[in-house]
């Protein structure tokens, strides 16, 4: 989520998504920039005229084939310091699965479900990449 110079910020959603069973939608890929296979939630860059909501449940839909009846707000955060840029964090609940529909970009993104507790400890053991889906999992657990 890094800033481009001279563009205009952007803001970001990420989606903690749980079924009936209390899994997590979880997306991995690999970044051989950073070093390996990552675990993230869905997510990612608000388009023009998009509010953060509907930006969360575009990228559910996309990433994870996954659309929400119920909606929880989880909190809004500046992505860094040097940047006006926000990250707004969601929980959806009463889900209906459907089928991915990634950019060529998002080729790799394999989707598997993870109990709530697993996810954490993964955050916990550095597996994801970005910081957003670690904290969404832990206000997630913690407003249970």
């Amino acid at each position: 989520m890094g800033e481009h110079a001279n563009s205009p910020a952007t803001d970001a959603s990420v989606v903690v998504a749980i079924d009936n069973e209390g899994l997590v939608a979880v997306i991995s890929a690999d970044f051989p920039r950073h070093g390996g296979e990552y675990l993230f939630l869905p997510g990612g860059r608000k388009e023009p005229g998009e509010s953060p909501e509907e930006c969360a449940r575009r990228e559910l839909a996309e990433e994870a084939g996954v659309t929400a009846q119920t909606w929880r707000a989880l909190g809004s955060y500046a992505i860094t310091l040097g940047s006006t840029s926000r990250v707004h964090l969601y929980e959806a609940r009463d889900l209906t699965l459907g089928r991915q529909s990634l950019t060529p970009s998002e080729a790799d993104f394999k989707l598997t479900w993870w109990p709530l507790g697993d996810a954490i400890s993964a955050a916990a053991d550095g597996r994801f990449l970005l910081p957003a889906g670690p904290l969404a999992l832990m206000l997630a657990e913690r407003l249970r």
